[in-house]
């Protein structure tokens, strides 16, 4: 596939990740939003995530989908900017992307959506098979926050995508766009 189809079909899913925000900006209150995470692990983070953290703060959230596997909230410690891929690895959490897309787009986190799963939406049950792109109902969309500012959705993927300490990443698992945006 040409780069130009890549970044079209990005551009595609950004363009409507960005509407469903908005329009959830407009139809649901910030309160309602959920706000639950997984309890730390010790063994993959150096601080508590609850509290601050002067690293990179590290959340896997599956939404509707609610696996506890997946789940996980860490801070990760870094000290200067550092691919987004790495701390990933570094806070233990394991993405996997499409055939089609492996390193561009994730379809998996740490075995979430499982193959078998029927993910229930709007138009019925749906499995993920994680061949090209995944579904625009039934996704993981990657967020980020900077240390004193509000969720953004990222403009670019684990591949290329830079965070530096201080900052917050999220893998969000959102099905008929709910949740909309990570927890405030």
């Amino acid at each position: 596939m040409t780069l130009t189809k890549i970044r079209t079909a990005a551009a595609s899913s950004l363009a409507a990740a960005g509407l469903l925000l908005t329009l959830a900006a407009c139809s649901t209150p910030a309160a309602t939003q959920p706000t639950t995470s997984a309890p730390v692990s010790p063994t993959t983070s150096s601080s508590s995530a609850a509290g601050p953290c002067a690293g990179v703060k590290v959340i896997v959230d599956s939404g509707a989908l609610k696996p506890s596997a997946a789940d996980t909230s860490v801070c990760v410690p870094v000290d200067a900017a550092t691919p987004a891929s790495k701390v990933l690895d570094e806070a233990k959490v394991k993405t996997e992307g499409t055939t089609q897309y492996p390193n561009e787009l994730v379809c998996r986190v740490n075995g979430v959506p499982a193959a078998d799963l029927d993910i229930t939406h709007k138009g019925g049950t749906y499995k993920e098979e994680c061949s090209s792109m995944p579904a625009a109902f039934a996704y993981w969309a990657l967020w980020v926050k900077p240390a004193s500012g509000d969720w953004a959705y990222a403009q670019e993927g684990l591949a290329t995508l830079q965070v530096s300490p201080g900052e917050s990443l999220e893998l969000l698992y959102t099905v008929d766009g709910e949740p909309a945006a990570p927890a405030v």
